[in-house]
């Protein structure tokens, strides 16, 4: 053997060497292990936090799409199961797969508008599933390279696209709320019962205590039906036909079907979707103090679209993470992903007992109804959240959202506005969440990212009214100082009282005299001279 394959020889075993003594990553603090009781507790908190909002989107499909209450059962069962297996992939993790952060996964209520289109449109179950395997296939290839898909969906679309979605949403649970009565009228009956229902979360999101708050939603549809079963609106007839313990059916509804116009439209909910979990990772890697980077977020991705792409074999649909339960770890300061990695065990166990899918099922519609105007309500709010952060002035945002608010609500306000059109068409325009997305993203590209023909001179509306401030206020104002949150703070972080003109001499004389020593009697001073006058 020459000396030079010898030479190479022990070079590619120093290399192997170099690569087997490599250290680990260091363990960070989501990596921390608790004792197992404490761990199946926490772990039992997140499902509680979530389980309501999981087993709402299956009963609304469910519903809407005419099966029976056994098959929603099923649908139930199907969601618990796929979303503990997504939460155990996301936490836990695998090889390019998982962020392995806390986060809880399960069904993404983004979808229910356009799955509702669909339905509307005269597809079934078959169709959605087909819709969503395909497009989750297309998220998970895209999920590497989503850092340069990202820029597509910055807030002013996706606040308007979330805003649109709990709008769209708005008339199903007012539909579900009225119920059926004389002559298309609401029925007296289901309109107090989706009431109590709707006061149930209100006074239970009041009520001081963290854990009861954040499940006014579950509590409400326990309850609620409680009470309808007290007015004899209950029918639990179907409960225990569907055995004890079973693996829910794969493909219970025949195989998936596949359709342009609805994978188009599902397409958009994965993009949203995919914006959200990574909106989430961040944050969660933020409260955690954990490390994340742009490889991180692509494996917590990559886990998010196979558990979608996965989800329609076993009868569920659309994955993502759970915004609730990320706020749940910054409440409670738990961690460690190993109580997700919990969570999602529990939830696979709970998709194994077909009873739990038979008693929600079997929750009366105006009680879904009253809770529902919450829990959609809710989810526009997170769209108005959202565009809090767009800044309005000086830009051409406010055309985007208003075009984009107004292409959404077209199938709100007039449902069949779009019945002369293609199929295609319809599918795609007429669910406000693909309308108001294709106009968002187009309009953002247009005035936001093409900027050239942008014109200096802003549009009469979208331009900021022009301000004006008096010359003489400048003179009391310093470098540094700032408005925060309506009050003046100076720069070293004390704020800075604004007292009315007709005070304004007396107090500073009050200050030059050594009368006033701190901000906060000068408002003592005020007041006690207010009672005088």
């Amino acid at each position: 053997m020459s000396s030079t394959a010898s030479g190479h020889q022990d070079n590619d075993h120093r290399i192997r060497r170099d690569r087997s003594a490599r250290p680990a990553p260091a363990p960070g603090p989501e990596d921390e292990r608790l004792p197992l009781g404490r761990t199946t507790a926490y772990g039992f908190q997140h499902v509680l936090t979530m389980y309501g909002a999981i087993v709402a989107v299956p009963l609304i499909i469910g519903q809407a799409a005419g099966v029976s209450g056994e098959e929603i059962a099923l649908l139930i069962s199907s969601c618990l199961l796929m979303g503990g297996i997504a939460t155990i992939l996301q936490s836990f993790g695998a090889p390019y797969l998982g962020s392995r952060l806390p986060l809880v996964q399960g069904v993404s209520f983004a979808g229910v508008a356009p799955m509702l289109a669909i339905l509307a449109g005269g597809g079934d179950l078959s169709t959605i599933f087909g819709a969503v395997l395909v497009s989750s296939v297309v998220g998970f290839l895209l999920a590497g390279a989503f850092s340069r898909v990202l820029r597509l969906f910055p807030p002013v679309v996706t606040g308007t696209v979330i805003t649109v979605i709990g709008i769209s949403l708005l008339p199903v649970a007012i539909s579900w709320a009225a119920g059926s009565g004389e002559g298309g009228a609401a029925d007296p009956r289901s309109l107090a019962l989706a009431g109590i229902t709707l006061l149930i979360v209100l006074v239970l999101s009041k009520v001081g205590v963290g854990m009861i708050s954040r499940l006014s939603i579950l509590l409400s549809f326990v309850l609620g039906t409680a009470i309808a079963t007290a007015m004899g609106m209950v029918d639990f007839s179907g409960v225990g036909e569907g055995g004890i313990v079973t693996f829910p059916t794969p493909l219970a509804f025949g195989p998936p079907s596949f359709e342009v116009a609805s994978i188009i439209s599902m397409l958009i909910v994965v993009l949203v979707t995919m914006t959200e979990t990574t909106a989430d990772i961040l944050a969660v890697g933020e409260i955690t103090g954990a490390k994340v980077d742009s490889r991180r977020v692509a494996n917590g991705l990559r886990a998010d679209m196979l558990s979608s792409a996965g989800a329609p074999l076993l009868n569920s649909f659309t994955q993502t993470a759970f915004a609730a339960n990320v706020g749940l770890v910054a409440v409670t300061g738990i961690r460690s992903r190993f109580v997700v990695t919990a969570a999602g065990i529990i939830m696979v166990g709970l998709g194994m007992f077909p009873v739990v899918g038979e008693v929600v099922a079997a929750i009366p519609t105006p009680v879904l109804g009253g809770a529902s105007i919450v829990l959609f309500g809710t989810v526009a709010s997170s769209g108005v959240r959202t565009l809090a952060k767009v800044d309005f002035n000086h830009s051409m945002n406010l055309v985007i959202v208003a075009v984009a608010f107004a292409f959404g609500l077209i199938p709100v306000a007039a449902p069949q506005f779009y019945a002369g059109f293609p199929s295609w068409a319809q599918t795609v325009l007429g669910s406000g969440i693909s309308a108001a997305a294709v106009v968002a993203i187009a309009l953002n590209l247009l005035f936001n990212e093409l900027a050239a023909g942008n014109s200096e001179h802003q549009s009469a509306v979208a331009a900021a009214p022009v301000r004006v401030i008096r010359a003489d206020t400048l003179a009391h104002l310093r470098e540094g100082d700032r408005i925060q949150n309506g009050a003046v703070v100076g720069s070293d972080g004390a704020e800075v009282a604004v007292v009315a003109e007709r005070h304004f001499d007396d107090v500073r004389r009050m200050i030059d005299e050594g009368e006033i020593t701190h901000t906060g009697q000068i408002r003592m001073v005020l007041e006690a001279k207010d009672a005088r006058s």
